[in-house]
Formats: C-alpha cells, structure tokens, sequence
C-alpha cells in the first residue's frame, strides 16, 4: 500500500490512509464546537423541568375525577314513585322516613316493593285469528326500597304533613340552593379546568413545545452566570484569538470606540475546517466578556412550515437587541446561507425567505446596540455574496489546524485530568499527530485514556498514546484470519511501498509497516514528515506518485500479476497526477490552469458555464498524466529491483512479528536516503 502521505494544506496530501481494497478518507470524528442547553442540566444532560409540574397535573387530574362524580353522580338511584303511589305507601304504614325539598320529595320504604318495567327489547309480535298483529311483552320485577316523587306545589296538598306525622314517618326539611350557588358548584370546575388548560398551554407556547410555537426562536441562552470557557481553554488559534480581541474590547467597553465615531464589524465570520474550535472560540469571547451568548444552529431555522425560518430569525435577533450587549452565535452557517438561485431544480423558497430575513436583521443594528454576530461554517464558499459584503460579515477570521505548538497546548489542555505516565511526551506526540484538528486530538487523548481503563492501570502511558494515535488515524485493529499466501502477498505489498520511500531521497520518513488490518486496511505504512511543509515541490510530490505505485509494482516484480488490492493506489495516484497538471502547471502546458471548478460549485452554475477546455486539450492532460504515472512506475521498478533482497528481508520481518517500525527497520534495510543525504550535507 502507499506510504502515509504528509498531511498539510494541499489536499490530496492530508490523507494518512490508505487500503488495500478501498481507499476510505479520514473524516474528523468529534469537534471542540460545544453546545450546552441555557438551562442548567438535569439529569441525563437534560434541562431541569419545573418542580410546579407535578403539582399542576394532580391538580388537573382532580378535577376531572371531581367533574367525573358530579356529572355522573355518587349518589344510589332512586326509584321513580306515583305521588299517589307515595300517599297509599304512607297510609299503609311502608314508609320509613322522607326528605322534602322545594317541590322534590325523597325517602325509603319500611319493606322494599316491586314495580314491573315494561322490556320492549323482549317484545315478540303474534298474528291472532282476526289477522291483527299483536305484541307480547314480559315483565321483570325491579325491587327498590328508595324512592323519589315530586309534591303538587301549585295546587298544594294541606293533607301531607299530618298523614306523616300519623303514621309516625320521619321527616326532614331542606332549604332549596339559592341560583348562584347551584351555578357556581356545578360550573366552577369546568371553569377551573378550562382555565387550567390554557395556562398549560402558554407555558407549552413559550417553551417552544407547542403546535403553535414553531415561530420562536431555539437559541440556547449562555448567561453572565455561565462564562464557563475562556481564551485559556482555547489552544493553536492564537491568531484567531488576537482578531476576536477587538470584539471582547467592544462589548466591554462600547463607549470608547463611539466616543471616536468608530463602528465596530456587525459580523464575524470563523472560516475553519471541522473540529478546529470554531464554536468553542465563540463562546470563549462571551465567557472573557461576560456577557450572554446565544447559541443556535443555521439548521434549526428551517421547519416543514413556511415562514418558520423567517420568524425565528426575527425571534433571536429581538431576543438579543433585548439583552444587549449580547453575542449572536449562528453556526453552520451554510445550512441556511447558500447563494441563491443556485443549481437546477433546488429551488427552496423557505431557505431563501430565511436568509432574506437575516440580511434585513443584520442591516437593522442600530449603531449603538452592543449586539454582535458571530457565524461559523467550513464552506465559505457556497455563501451568498450578499451576506459577505461590508456592513454584514464583513471580517473573515480564518481557524486553520493547529501547528506544531498549538498540537502541544491542544493535548496539555484535554490531559489536564488525566494521570499521566512518566514516559508520556506531549511534544512528541504533537510531532506525530500533524494535520490533525483539536477535535480529534481530544479523541485521541479519550481513546487513549479509555484504553488504560480497560487494561486496569492507574496512569496513562505512551502505549495507550501510541495505540490511540492509531486507532484514529488508521483505523481500529482486527485480527481478522488470513490466509498465509494472502498474508505473505499483503507483506510483499507493503513491503515495496517502504523500499520506494526508504530509498529515495525526497520522500518523509517511514514510521511504521504493519500487515495487521486497521479499519478497511489489510495494511498500513506509516510516514512522519521531518517537518510541517505549506509548500510542496514538483519532485517531491513525483516521488509520492513512484510510493503509491510501490505495493502494485512489488506485486508485479514477485507474483508477475497483479491483485486488486492495489485499487485505492491507483486512483490516489490518479487525482494527485491529474491536481499537478490540470491545477499546479507540473505538465506539459505549463503554468496554465485547465480546472475551472474552482469558482463552481453548484451544478447549475457549471452547466451554465459550458466546457473549460477543449476536447484536444483534454486529451493532452490525460497523455500528460499517464506520462507521469508511467515514469513513476519505472522508478519504483528500478528500486525494487536494485534491493530485490532487502524487500525478501523486510517481508520475513513482516510475517514473524506482523510491525516492524523505524529502528528494526534501520537495521533491515541500513540506513535511509534521506539519512545519508544529511550526513553528506
């Protein structure tokens, strides 16, 4: 396989990967952005709900068991009685006691009665002699002993209450409810809960939970209570920290540059790729200034419902005029911000309304409101130049992967809480973590970390550093069973990547050859540059090319066939053939660009562009690159072939012990090129 390319600012040179059947780009995993909730956190992470909550709900839950028994009713039923029926009860002696109210009289019966109810549901219709239809019904005896019968107010009956007191009949007289009183006990529930409701509802509405709340803003709120993070927890952005240095200045003293008519940039936009700190930078300005920090998404402005997008612009923009001096933090802003009339067919009116509403916002300031807007993206690229222009974002503040030092303060900031072992060097591992983000370092220094726990030991030694570093670059180990001519073929294809780099001149130092499969990798040759590099030249990246091509030609020198293992090479080596002639002038045009995807990156915008190079300018660059694909696969040859028996040495190595790195290579193979050119020099 390849040698591990150097990983620095030219892309095809940051890959540190490469496989035998699959070439898999390392994609940061992790950030240093951090997003926290505005409220303290809960359990679980979470925000604290109300401690009222529970309280509200058995208050609700009340109510409806109350509104339940009241319209249901508690009471046991009470049988429908005749007022002459009731009368001849009395007479009879049948009736124990009785309570009178207004015109409704109730009691219950010395001996229960029965009184036979009619069941039509039992009904059965017959046919008599005469052809008349005729229906039979049966009867049921319903016992009862209370009863319940209406009094004639209107015409009265002087005979009542001496027939009751005759026959020894308790008596018992209550008041009738006044009107207001029988309103208020049988609508004051409903009125209670319904009012319950609705309280519950704005609180639902102003928690953003509700169907009607999708227009408020979800920008988590930092308070003047939480400056949890500083410029000290920020490492390897220190020119970005002195540009944002300006804004802590501002917002903590606004009145000296008003004093002289200065007008501080409304925006700042952190250009980056991921997990270099963007958001952490961000929140570390609000956290030095001491003032509240709104935190939101660019997603997060954008629902299915039209006009969302808008108003939750408005939303945040009103929220932070209302607290000012304030910081608006926007990040991945290229989810809403894309140029418009972008592409065929990818017309979003909603993305387009949403970014419409943030020019006009961002236009709004007044002069003398301490508010500024703070945006992160990795795409500077696809934004809309409106947004870019003086008076919006107008100062781009560029967060670039650490360098060597900033590694360093990278790795002594996420170690701080670890127990470190003795032979743990900070230094060294930031030399050999080069082109690497701050997020994944903090990845690295976890795994590592993780590691010692599993192994039960108190420190975390370089070991677990070293295992870490690899697990994250390459890929996690699998000892995955192979076969011994698979095996041996796996090791003559690393093999001839470490000869072509180990013997020529130009190339980085090899670390480490390995035939244990990492990730999607059946094995890995590992370079470390000498030195970080911004700069690349014409021999050097030629000298890549003859390294990617080493495994295929150690497979075509030693089997005379090839394998497909050797797939992932050839098309790295393709795009880094085809970038030096079409982009860096390293062919046979010159110093002429013939990529015009540079300023494209929509698909409308380049069909709408037409062809950049004609069809016999197309077919030079592809001679050019095969020129030069084919001059690098002599060269790897012609190494091969001269250390024919360091190749068989190094691939004995392999198979006994699996890695070999730099010093039992160095014995294996003597001494470098690159190592014999500085003693010469």
């Amino acid at each position: 396989m390849p040698a591990r390319p150097e990983r620095a600012t030219i892309q095809p040179l940051r890959e540190r990967v490469t496989n035998r059947n699959q070439h898999r780009p390392r994609s940061p995993s992790g950030s240093n952005d951090s997003r926290d909730s505005g409220k303290p956190p809960g359990p679980g992470g979470l925000p604290e709900q109300s401690k009222l909550a529970p309280i509200w709900w058995i208050i609700l839950i009340g109510l409806l068991i109350w509104n339940a028994f009241a319209f249901l009713g508690s009471a046991p039923k009470k049988a429908p009685l005749p007022y002459t029926e009731f009368l001849h009860q009395v007479r009879a002696g049948n009736v124990e006691r009785v309570e009178i109210k207004g015109d409704a009289i109730s009691g219950k019966l010395i001996k229960p009665m029965s009184l036979a109810e009619v069941q039509a549901a039992a009904g059965v219709t017959t046919t008599t002699a005469a052809g008349k239809e005729s229906t039979t019904t049966t009867t049921t005896p319903v016992e009862f002993s209370e009863f319940k019968t209406t009094f004639p107010q209107s015409v009265g009956d002087p005979r009542l209450l001496p027939l009751l007191e005759n026959h020894e009949v308790a008596v018992d007289v209550s008041p009738v409810s006044t009107t207001w009183t029988a309103i208020l006990i049988n609508v004051l529930p409903f009125v209670l809960l319904i009012g319950l409701l609705s309280w519950m509802g704005k609180r639902t509405m102003q928690g953003q939970s509700g169907l009607l709340g999708f227009g408020k803003s979800k920008a988590r709120e930092y308070t003047t209570e939480r400056p949890d993070v500083s410029f000290a927890d920020v490492a390897g952005a220190e020119e970005a920290k002195a540009d944002l240095q300006q804004v802590i200045g501002f917002l903590k003293d606004p009145e000296k540059f008003h004093r002289v008519g200065a007008r501080l940039p409304r925006g700042f936009l952190l250009v980056g790729p991921p997990g270099t700190g963007k958001t952490l930078l961000a929140k570390a300005v609000a956290g030095e200034a001491s003032v509240p920090f709104l935190n939101i998404s660019a997603s997060e402005f954008v629902e299915m419902f039209v006009g969302v997008g808008a108003s939750r612009v408005r939303d945040l923009f009103q929220k932070a005029k209302d607290i000012a001096p304030a910081i608006v933090f926007i990040d991945e802003l290229d989810a809403v911000a894309r140029r418009r009339g972008a592409g065929l067919g990818t017309v979003n009116d909603e993305r387009e309304q949403t970014l419409n509403q943030l020019l006009t916002e961002m236009d709004g300031f007044d002069e003398r409101q301490s508010v500024i807007v703070l945006a992160a993206t990795n795409r500077p690229d696809v934004l809309d130049p409106a947004l870019l222009r003086p008076g919006r974002f107008d100062r781009q503040i560029v967060v670039p992967l650490p360098n060597l030092e900033g590694r360093q303060g990278i790795l002594e900031i996420h170690t701080k809480k670890l127990h470190l072992a003795p032979d743990v060097d900070l230094a060294k591992l930031a030399r050999r973590t080069i082109g690497l983000s701050g997020a994944d370092l903090a990845n690295i220094v976890n795994e590592a970390a993780l590691m010692a726990a599993e192994s039960g030991a108190e420190t975390v030694g370089e070991k677990e550093f070293d295992a870490a570093v690899d697990k994250v670059t390459l890929g996690a180990e699998r000892h995955m069973p192979m076969r011994e001519q698979d095996q041996r073929l796996v090791a003559y294809h690393e093999s001839g990547h470490t000869l072509v780099a180990w013997y020529s001149r130009l190339a980085d130092p090899v670390d480490k050859v390995t035939i244990i499969p990492h990730g999607l990798a059946l094995g890995v040759t590992e370079q470390l540059p000498a030195e970080e590099r911004v700069n690349y030249s014409r021999e050097y990246l030629r000298t890549k090319v003859a390294i990617m091509l080493g495994g295929r030609t150690s497979e075509e020198l030693v089997f005379e066939d090839f394998t497909t293992g050797a797939e992932s090479d050839i098309v790295e080596v393709t795009k880094l053939v085809r970038r030096m002639v079409t982009r860096w002038g390293m062919g046979s045009f010159g110093p002429l660009s013939l990529d015009g995807d540079e300023d494209t990156p929509f698909l409308g915008y380049e069909m709408a562009r037409g062809r950049y190079v004609s069809e016999e300018t197309q077919a030079q660059v592809d001679r050019d690159i095969q020129t030069i694909i084919a001059e690098q696969h002599k060269v790897a040859l012609s190494v091969l072939e001269q250390h024919r028996e360091a190749l068989d040495r190094l691939v004995d190595a392999l198979m006994d012990h699996e890695t070999v790195e730099d010093d039992e290579l160095r014995e294996i193979l003597g001494p470098s090129a690159s190592e014999i050119a500085s003693s010469e020099a």
